[in-house]
C-alpha cells in the first residue's frame, strides 16, 4: 500500500488512532519529494532530475485522523507540527478529529468550541492538538468528503488509503463505489486493518 499513493494525482488518506504511523510516512515522503522538486526548479536543474514536474505525483493530499483521546495525539504532535512547516506549498490539506468532543455545533461542546477558534484565530495554535493544524471535533461526514473530493478532482483517479481498526472499512470503501458510480471521479480504494 505505501508505494501505491506514488500513482494518483489526489490522495485521500484516512487513518484511526495509532494507525496514523505509515500515513505520517507517506505524507513526510510527499514533502521530501516537493521540496527536492522545488530546489530542482529553483537552481534550474529540474529536466536533469529523474523527478520531473511532470512524473511527481501526487499533487493534492487530504489527510483524514480520526482519534478518541487526546493523548494519542501527543506521539505525533511533532511529526504533524515538522510536515506542516515543511508544506509551503498547499498541497496537504490536514484534517484532525478528536471524537471525545461532541461534534462542532452541538449546545454540549459550545464553550469549548468557542475557547477553540478564538485561540486559534489569536495565536494560530489549536489546543485540542498542540499544533498549527486546527482540529475537529465528532467524526467527519464521510459522505460530504468524498462529495467534496470528487467535486474537486472531476475527472480524475483518487486513492484511497485507509489504515486503522476494521469498523471503516464497509463505510468507505462502499463510499468510494458509490461516488465512482455516480461522478467522474474514480475513488480506488486501499485498506491496512489492524
Amino acid at each position: 500500500m505505501a508505494q501505491d499513493y506514488k500513482q494518483y494525482e489526489a490522495v485521500f488518506l484516512i487513518s484511526l488512532g495509532i494507525a496514523a504511523t505509515p500515513m505520517i510516512s507517506i505524507l513526510k515522503d510527499i514533502i521530501n519529494n516537493m521540496k527536492q522538486l522545488h530546489g530542482d526548479i529553483e537552481s534550474g536543474d529540474a529536466t536533469n532530475n529523474s523527478m520531473s514536474s511532470s512524473s511527481f505525483r501526487p499533487w493534492r493530499v487530504y489527510f483524514y485522523w480520526v482519534f478518541r483521546e487526546q493523548g494519542s495525539f501527543d506521539w505525533f504532535r511533532s511529526i504533524i507540527d515538522e510536515v506542516a512547516e515543511a508544506e509551503k506549498m498547499g498541497v496537504i490539506e490536514f484534517n484532525i478529529y478528536i471524537t471525545s468532543i461532541y461534534e462542532e455545533g452541538d449546545v454540549r461542546s459550545g464553550l469549548i468550541a468557542m475557547l477553540h477558534f478564538l485561540n486559534y484565530a489569536k495565536n494560530g495554535n489549536d489546543i485540542i492538538s498542540g499544533t498549527r493544524v486546527k482540529a475537529h471535533f465528532g467524526r467527519p461526514n464521510w459522505w460530504e468528503v468524498y462529495k467534496s473530493i470528487a467535486l474537486n478532482h472531476q475527472g480524475q483517479r483518487v486513492g484511497v488509503f485507509y489504515c486503522g481498526a476494521q469498523v471503516l472499512v464497509k463505510e468507505l470503501r462502499e463510499l468510494a463505489r458509490d461516488f465512482s458510480r455516480k461522478t467522474t471521479t474514480k475513488f480506488e480504494f486501499f485498506k491496512d486493518t489492524f
